[in-house]
């Protein structure tokens, strides 16, 4: 699967983006912004956007906004997960997270920017229809229903939020936390891609094995991010492993150990792949075993 021109292609619409988003912004808050965003990444929301557009007959051209939109909020959401009063990271992609350079302070505007600047990208990218249509899948990935609803159980089930006692540990109320913390944004990616390559005039319509693909990838990508944080490399991964279970995370190796967490990863491979047949991908199906066998 030859993915590096697609890669550096992700890399200079990133750097292309944010750049006409922050060009007004104090120099600080622009630096803080590519700090994170421009930091070596793995760019598998982007890169999901940009199959899944392909696979849906587009050019390539017109899915930029949607995919550099679902990396800005994503990079957002790693400046606000890595601060103190979440996960309190000091590493992040191979570097000191944002607040360990810029500052609290700075890093939370930094992520308010991104995130915020992805809904810009998306309005100016698209025709009105289409960038409706984007913008509220987008809003609905990231909100309250979603990623942020998935931090919200995260620390609940930590109990690390006021007024709130945690819910016992479930499978089912794991593989939720993972749903939205995780695949909410990943089910946005594909989406958006497959909405990109519409026309603009609609009608806007998602075919039912794309939403199987993202959902069975997203909840596959987490569980295989769980297992990393118990068997990986610190030096792979570029970030402090470990961690989850000094911090009492709800996790799938924590809960049903990991055995059954890799075969798990198998079954949802499997799904992954059979919707990725369906949507006519082979890229999509390499891309599922990539992740599989990730040590990253």
């Amino acid at each position: 699967m030859r993915m590096e021109p697609r890669l550096k292609r992700i890399e200079s619409a990133l750097r292309e983006h944010w750049g006409r988003v922050s060009a007004a912004a104090p120099p600080i808050l622009r630096e803080a912004g590519a700090y994170s965003l421009l930091a070596p990444g793995k760019r598998l929301r982007p890169l999901l956007a940009l199959l899944v557009h392909e696979a849906a007959g587009g050019s390539g051209e017109n899915v930029w906004p949607a995919a550099c939109a679902v990396e800005m909020v994503h990079t957002y959401s790693l400046i606000h997960d890595d601060l103190p009063a979440m996960d309190n990271d000091d590493l992040r992609r191979g570097r000191p997270t944002c607040h360990k350079v810029f500052g609290e302070a700075l890093a939370i505007l930094a992520g308010d920017a991104l995130l915020t600047g992805a809904f810009e990208v998306l309005a100016a990218g698209y025709a009105p229809s289409l960038a409706a249509v984007c913008t509220l899948e987008l809003a609905q990935a990231a909100g309250a229903a979603g990623m942020v609803g998935g931090q919200t159980l995260d620390l609940q089930a930590e109990g690390r939020l006021l007024n709130c006692e945690p819910q016992p540990p479930t499978q089912a109320a794991l593989e939720e936390l993972h749903r939205r913390k995780t695949g909410a944004l990943i089910r946005a990616a594909v989406r958006l891609g497959w909405l990109s390559a519409l026309p603009p005039e609609g009608p806007f319509r998602v075919p039912d094995s794309a939403d199987t693909f993202a959902d069975a990838l997203g909840l596959l990508f987490q569980i295989t991010d769980d297992l990393l944080d118990v068997q990986g490399s610190e030096e792979k991964t570029g970030k402090r492993l470990g961690k989850d279970a000094v911090r009492g995370k709800l996790t799938y190796p924590g809960l049903v150990g990991v055995e059954l967490s890799r075969r798990r990863v198998i079954e949802l491979g499997q799904i992954a792949q059979q919707a990725a047949a369906a949507l006519g991908s082979p890229e999509l199906e390499q891309l599922v075993q990539h992740v599989i066998v990730r040590e990253r």
